[in-house]
């Protein structure tokens, strides 16, 4: 019986373009085009409505922007918008991931070098290629008092068996074949085939024996904090846990306020009603927040990703030469050094460079708008007037509603314009434009993987594998190829490190080819926070569980 190893050593995040080679000339001035909105998003959210007049009157007239408790130990985080679900089974939108993070504990944890290390297991032991053992810790205790033991887990992972239990994790467990108890604190999992990338479906929250379809509403955890309260649209009040396994927490509670609007967020931290925000920031706020003394800024290389998904069940997005065109009409750099001010890293497929199975040699579509003209000509997609205003088709793009992604998406617009694509720009409150993606409902929308999603290469295939099309995975841009599903299928057999390397490589290689995603970026975490806070600490995966080492200084508490 073998302890499972840490995998092997992550590589080193790139350093970021200079601003010189994001102005190259390269068919057009685009990057001055992006300078200019940003110039303008400079001026007119910020300087316009963050001006000490517009500050007085709005910190004057919001009920929004009073302290929300008198105890100064409590920290107040701000986040763009509510959870989805907090059953941490069934969410898998940012906000809810990242709540859960803080009222549950995983089974198995993800380290800074995305290594799979012990969580609620103290280990986990592989004694046969088809069998993982769980050992749990002992003494556990969920939040109303009584211990974690088997059968807890047995409970958790089962329900994700369940064909009545809907949640589209469910795809992470199609080769596990059973989860029994052996005793209180040992849990044996039992695969139908060998699964090297089995360990990374253990970063799973653990929710009690017995939680049914009330749960979501009276949330039990043994994370680091109590569930008190959500004020839909408003708020979540979390209390610290004394007794969590881990240590209690330094600060009393959160508040995790909800702020929708970017420039409302800065005049908070500003302001000093709100002590910090999570990769929640606008780039050129962050900019201008660097300059106010009583805050601070705290940044890590990061593995959240954003890209372009395109349905290819769409009669023109079907068509690869449209989606390889879009890929090379879209200035990448440009976005990252004049939108995102330097705060991301340019993306070339899903996985983060710091992953042990990152391909650097596949097509990276680099900014190109004469061959993506070319392809679109070859396509049939010609250009009806020439230099007028004609477009040679139209197509549209489902976007969330927060200040960043708006007008990231009328650079995206402002691009694909100029080689002769009418992009018709829509923007949705995030449950809108989630259940629009997930029903398939769209032609392009632009979205994020955020934290640890990203961290195995096992997500390849929960998002492009044939089988892996929603409800119960995450291909929602229906990709099918079967040399992928074979590969997928081979290396989620395979136990040896090198060969499932070299059949991640292949995948990213053809899945790069056919564009059904068009990578954007790979972000830069920042916190903006208040100075007078201590403990603040950035994984690669941004999770939000350092919050429990955070407090605010005793002078401050004082005053």
């Amino acid at each position: 019986m073998s302890t499972l190893p840490p995998s092997r050593e992550a590589e080193s995040l790139g350093s970021r373009p200079s601003e010189r080679e994001a102005g190259r000339a390269s068919g057009g001035g685009a990057p001055r085009e992006v300078k200019k909105v940003a110039q303008f998003v400079g001026r007119t959210l910020w300087v316009r409505r963050l001006g000490r007049a517009a500050l007085l009157s709005l910190v004057a007239t919001s009920a929004c922007l009073q302290p929300p408790a008198a105890n100064p130990n409590i920290i107040v985080v701000g986040i763009t918008n509510g959870p989805n679900n907090l059953d941490p089974r069934i969410g898998t939108d940012d906000v809810s991931e990242r709540v859960g993070q803080l009222i549950f504990s995983n089974l198995m944890d993800l380290d800074d070098q995305l290594r799979i290390v012990p969580g609620l297991a103290e280990r986990l032991d592989n004694p046969e290629p088809t069998t993982y053992v769980a050992t749990l810790r002992r003494g556990v205790r969920f939040h109303d008092g009584h211990e974690l033991t088997s059968a807890d887990v047995v409970y958790t992972f089962r329900s994700l068996l369940d064909p009545a239990f809907v949640s589209a994790k469910k795809g992470a467990y199609q080769t596990l074949n059973a989860i029994d108890a052996r005793d209180r604190y040992t849990v044996v999992f039992t695969l139908k085939e060998p699964f090297g990338s089995f360990p990374v479906n253990l970063v799973m929250p653990i929710v009690p024996d017995g939680a049914g379809p009330s749960f979501r509403d009276h949330l039990i955890g043994t994370g680091p904090y109590r569930f008190v309260s959500y004020a839909v649209d408003d708020r979540i009040e979390l209390a610290s846990f004394a007794d969590y396994y881990g240590g209690p927490p330094r600060n009393d509670g959160l508040v995790l306020k909800i702020v929708p609007d970017d420039v409302m967020r800065g005049l908070e931290l500003r302001k000093g009603t709100m002590d910090l925000v999570v990769n929640d920031v606008a780039p050129d706020i962050v900019y201008q927040l660097r300059h106010e003394p009583q805050l601070e800024t705290v940044e890590s290389p990061g593995t959240d990703y954003q890209y372009v998904g395109l349905n290819l069940r769409d009669p023109i997005l079907k068509d690869l030469r449209v989606r390889q065109a879009i890929s090379y009409a879209i200035d990448r750099r440009a976005i990252v050094d004049y939108l995102r001010r330097g705060l991301a890293t340019e993306a070339i497929g899903m996985l983060p460079r710091i992953s042990w199975a990152f391909e650097p040699d596949v097509v990276a579509f680099n900014y190109d708008p004469d061959k993506a003209r070319a392809l679109l000509d070859e396509a049939g997609y010609r250009d009806p007037d020439g230099d007028g205003p004609e477009p040679r088709m139209h197509l549209s793009l489902k976007a969330f509603t927060s200040e960043f992604i708006r007008l990231q998406s009328s650079v995206i617009q402002q691009n694909l314009r100029a080689v002769g694509i009418a992009l018709d720009v829509r923007t949705y409150e995030f449950a809108t434009l989630y259940a629009d993606v997930l029903a398939g409902t769209f032609q392009m929308y632009t979205m994020q993987w955020v934290g640890g999603a990203v961290a195995d290469p096992d997500i390849l295939r929960r998002v492009f594998h044939s089988t892996q099309m929603p409800p119960v995975g995450f291909n929602r841009v229906f990709f099918n190829d079967p040399r992928v599903d074979r590969l997928l299928n081979e290396a989620a057999l395979s136990t040896d490190g090198g060969r499932r390397r070299a059949l991640y490589g292949d995948v990213q290689k053809i899945v790069a080819e056919n564009a059904p995603y068009i990578s954007l970026w790979h972000k830069t975490n920042v916190v903006v926070s208040q100075r007078t806070l201590t403990g603040i600490r950035l994984l690669p995966i941004a999770d939000y569980i350092f919050l429990k080492d955070v407090a605010r200084t005793a002078r401050a508490r004082a005053e």
